[in-house]
């Protein structure tokens, strides 16, 4: 039984906080006795504790997600309604509260581990350099998974299982996500900046091993003018997102594409619509990671295209002087064919054939690994420009007469464009 004492409760709460391995708080119920309710009540008043309820604050109130987001005179409304009903509130120290409190010895090298300690929540967002992934990814012991908003990243089995792997490296963070400052941005002007950063939850970092810990630590960034990307959020509050981004975009895009041709024509455009794992974002704005990336969009889009279902639509194989053609002159040459205004399949192949010429170039090219800051703007702007073909091809293919019923399976809310 506790005493009710502000000390007394304020240790036993402290105590639970730095002792639990997540940072529990203590629950307050019911039972408790009126006399320790009040202390509470007093001690959230004088912003040394805060409580968290279920379905108020957080659906699991014995995780605090963040410093409490309701004012004082809620928390205590919180407290008083236990003397009435079946209920339980979960008391914690606030990081105030916790300034002058020694950190725990196990948490030495532990950044943040640390910083939990001294009253971060465990949802609260840290920042990152963007390349603070780039060892994960290069690194065949990891499992290195690209979405639009966010990665998953953790150690293979096999790796994880070997004894002779160091157990410092064997880690996992899967709630990895992007989060961006446009404030300098012009969708119209390449050599405005788009600022990309990774973000990471406190308590997800605390889990890393020390060397890790310290590691990204080295890459923590500030978080002035920062918004993690809000379809990321949302599936990290428990909601679907909202849309889509411009890499899922793409493979959709591809997929209506076979649909819509195998109606028309009996036969796929595309040999593969699967995502590559580390096809994403650029890292790093340098030469090596723009041409790394251009060689794979060249692969998943002009050189995916079968010429078996160019030849099932009838497009020709040689040009006018009887020289073969390769897929993109074919595939304009098909739709020159079919009626399509010469200007306008101009424009549906330029973002195809940009693709194709700058892949070109580092092949034929001894090239410098420079640092160009507008590979991060000139990527979301290619992939636009790209998308945007590939969906009026298939609106086009849509009207073929075998196509009338077709129906696109998936049509999202929202197409982000980064």
């Amino acid at each position: 039984m506790l005493d009710a004492t502000p000390d007394a409760l304020m240790k036993a709460v402290v105590d639970r906080y730095l002792k639990s391995g997540d940072f529990n708080g203590l629950q307050l119920h019911t039972s408790s006795e009126p006399d320790l309710i009040e202390v509470a009540k007093r001690l959230v008043a004088d912003q040394k504790l805060e409580v968290m309820v279920s379905e108020v604050d957080y659906p699991n109130p014995h995780i605090r997600p963040w410093p409490s987001r309701r004012t004082i005179e809620s928390q205590i409304e919180s407290l008083d309604g236990l003397a009435d009903a079946a209920d339980s509130v979960v008391a914690y120290p606030t990081p105030s509260a916790l300034q002058g409190v020694r950190v725990p010895a196990r948490l030495k090298g532990h950044p943040f581990g640390a910083a939990m300690a001294k009253g971060r929540g465990t949802l609260e967002l840290a920042y990152f350099s963007f390349d603070v992934l780039e060892p994960y990814r290069n690194d065949p012991r990891y499992l290195f998974r690209y979405w639009d908003f966010g990665v998953d990243m953790s150690i293979g089995d096999e790796a994880y299982l070997d004894d002779t792997e160091l157990d410092r490296d064997k880690v996992s963070l899967s709630h990895l996500g992007f989060a961006y400052d446009l404030s300098d941005y012009d969708r119209t002007d390449v050599n405005t900046r788009i600022l990309r950063r990774v973000a990471a939850f406190y308590g997800d970092l605390a889990k890393l091993t020390p060397e890790h810990q310290q590691r990204w630590k080295s890459y923590q960034v500030d978080d002035n003018g920062l918004e993690p990307h809000p379809a990321w959020w949302m599936t990290q509050m428990g909601h679907w997102a909202d849309g889509i981004g411009p890499f899922e975009h793409l493979f959709v895009e591809l997929e209506n594409l076979n649909t819509l041709w195998t109606g028309a024509f009996g036969a796929a455009l595309f040999k593969h619509t699967d995502r590559p794992q580390d096809f994403g974002w650029l890292l790093r704005p340098s030469q090596r990671e723009w041409d790394e990336f251009i060689v794979q969009l060249d692969k998943v889009v002009s050189d995916n295209i079968r010429h078996d279902g160019l030849d099932a639509a009838g497009a020709p194989r040689k040009d006018k002087d009887d020289q073969n053609l390769g897929t993109l002159s074919r595939l304009a040459a098909l739709l020159g064919n079919n009626g399509i205004d010469a200007a306008v399949v101009k424009d549906l192949m330029q973002p195809l054939r940009e693709i194709r010429q700058a892949r070109q170039k580092p092949a034929h090219v001894l090239r410098t690994n420079v640092t160009d800051k507008t590979f991060v703007h000139r990527q979301v702007a290619l992939l636009e420009s790209l998308n945007d073909a590939l969906k009026e091809l298939a609106r086009w293919m849509s009207t073929h007469p075998k196509n009338r019923e077709w129906k696109a399976k998936f049509e999202p809310d929202t197409y982000y464009r980064m």
